[in-house]
């Protein structure tokens, strides 16, 4: 048992560490029920669950939530506009989001799946400084796609 000013009391039947607690104006709360034997605490159950609560929302804003983000190209991108989603992917890359592109084709343009091929290595070629691949080129229909993650 853990008294209310934070010392070690020891080992307490159930019932006196009832008294204790009921003679403080406190409550009994059992810390680790696993441990043998059970560690309890005398302490306000309010001010418990506020810490417990404090504790939980530290913990959430530590955590990053990683956002998919999705650029879309088409077999036959030119060079002005693949630089400049290739200069959005990198910053996508920086914050820390992964990137799924989305190579879309249309009409005949399926029958020339090896520009997409070679479209899709030359994307994966320049970002090998900022991310690396999750999952390899593959095809959906008529679109072939794959995700890059950052390398951090």
């Amino acid at each position: 048992m853990i008294g209310s000013d934070g010392q070690n009391i020891g080992i307490v039947p159930l019932n006196d560490a009832l008294m204790t607690a009921k003679e403080q104006g406190l409550d009994l709360i059992e810390i680790a029920p696993n441990a043998k034997p059970p560690v309890c605490k005398i302490t306000d159950f309010g001010k418990f669950k506020y810490e417990l609560q404090k504790k939980a929302s530290q913990a959430k804003k530590k955590q990053k939530v990683v956002v998919l983000k999705e650029i879309k190209m088409r077999p036959g991108t030119d060079v002005h506009d693949y630089n400049f989603k290739m200069k959005a992917t990198e910053k996508f890359l920086a914050k820390g989001d992964k990137v799924k592109f989305t190579i879309k084709f249309k009409g005949r343009e399926m029958q020339h799946l090896q520009l997409a091929k070679d479209l899709a290595s030359r994307i994966v070629s320049d970002l090998k400084i900022t991310g690396k691949v999750e999952q390899s080129p593959k095809m959906e229909g008529k679109q072939m796609t794959f995700i890059i993650q950052p390398l951090k």
